[in-house]
């Protein structure tokens, strides 16, 4: 992939597919990590004076127009975030959105509406696609994809239109890439990783992949609790997935064959109900109630975990070890966090969930070697999938 800096950007269009799919209570975003992130690569373009034409998804409007999912509230922050004026385009390759591109001058930028209004950004048909990626290439020069959290999806932004004009990856693409390459191909060991959030069927691949490379997996959240029972214990009315129980117990017996430690938890919080305010007891990991349920790793897990992080040189972290989002239930999260950033390794949070709760939490994002902006993408690059994205920018 060739960067933004070997592209002449100076009085042309160009089209810059970034990750603005932030979280929004009404019209407020509540966490504008992704936003920010995006800014380094567009200011660059601003400053070598092209007319900077920005477009992004929010949310799964499933190709209609549906208020709630509008990039309004983004181009705001944006533009406060950059320092100038973006103008808006009501539509996204309509006639608000050729008004506004054309309407650019040098240095100046432009966002587009949701890409997810038109139904042929997540067609599967190859023609409907590639009919609206033309339309998105007939409003610009050249293309820079630096959504990285969009890079797994073979949509039209992201997979066609680079197809359509000269294009480049942006520098966010391009840190991300290379942060995913040291987890790869240039590995310190002791090589540890943490794996938590609701499903184990999410990370299915990347867990059977990564058998094969890392020294030690902790494995936490909701998902931890189908690996118990797949070990015979009762979990009570905590998040199960029974038809992946044979699957996990064949992870189990392969990280024994191959010498991987594989660590669940010992303890957990057990409460009564889902809940920010629910009672709860610790109890043994072995031992949950029937009438209750985990909605956090406990104590004497937490500081296990701690001391299982303590000798790593490289750390990958990829979902929450609770429901973060309650106070109550958000110790374990916290905990990890913590561990890492008070290690000495090169440590890589995996954005999504995990990025969303150090920043809840008040962490410090500079205490941890690297914040991906895209926890499917990260996951998926992981498990050695090819991203559509990438392989895109790469022809």
């Amino acid at each position: 992939m060739i960067g933004i800096d070997e592209l002449d950007v100076k009085g042309r269009r160009v089209f810059v597919r970034a990750d603005l799919n932030v979280p929004l209570d009404g019209e407020t975003i509540t966490d504008d990590g992704r936003i920010r992130a995006s800014v380094p690569t567009i200011k660059k373009l601003v400053e070598r004076g092209a007319k900077v034409v920005v477009a992004a998804h929010l949310g799964r409007p499933k190709g209609s127009v549906t208020p709630k999912y509008s990039l309004a509230p983004v181009s705001r922050r944006l533009a406060e975030l950059l320092g100038e004026d973006v103008a808006f385009a009501s539509d996204v390759v309509g006639e608000s959105a050729q008004s506004v591109v054309a309407g650019l001058q040098d240095g100046q930028v432009a966002l587009l509406e949701n890409l997810r209004f038109e139904p042929g950004e997540e067609s599967k048909d190859d023609a409907v696609r590639g009919e609206f990626a033309g339309k998105l290439a007939a409003l610009a020069e050249l293309y820079v994809g630096d959504g990285f959290g969009a890079v797994h999806r073979k949509h039209a932004s992201v997979y066609d239109l680079p197809k359509r004009l000269p294009h480049a990856a942006g520098d966010l693409v391009l840190a991300e890439v290379e942060v995913l390459r040291k987890l790869t191909d240039d590995l310190a060991r002791p090589y540890v990783v943490v794996l938590g959030g609701a499903k184990v069927s999410d990370k299915l691949g990347v867990i059977a992949n990564l058998l094969s490379k890392v020294d030690r997996l902790l494995i936490g959240g909701g998902m931890a609790y189908t690996f118990l029972k797949s070990q015979g214990h009762e979990v009570g009315r905590s998040l199960l997935q029974e038809d992946q129980i044979d699957q996990v117990r064949g992870f189990l017996d392969e990280a024994a064959a191959r010498g991987v430690e594989l660590v669940l938890p010992v303890d957990v919080l057990a409460a009564t109900e889902f809940g920010a305010d629910a009672p709860y007891e610790v109890v043994d990991a072995t031992a949950i109630p029937a009438d209750r349920e985990g909605l956090d790793i406990g104590p004497r897990t937490r500081e296990l975990f701690a001391s299982k992080l303590a000798d790593a040189r490289t750390v990958f972290w990829n979902g929450p070890m609770g429901v973060f989002e309650f106070e109550a239930f958000s110790g374990g999260t916290r905990a990890v966090a913590e561990a890492l950033v008070s290690s000495e390794a090169f440590t890589v949070v995996g954005g999504g969930d995990s990025a969303a709760a150090v920043r809840k939490l008040g962490l410090p994002e500079d205490g941890f070697s690297h914040i991906s902006t895209g926890g499917g993408a990260s996951l998926e690059y992981l498990e050695g999938k090819t991203l559509p994205g990438l392989a895109a920018l790469e022809e």
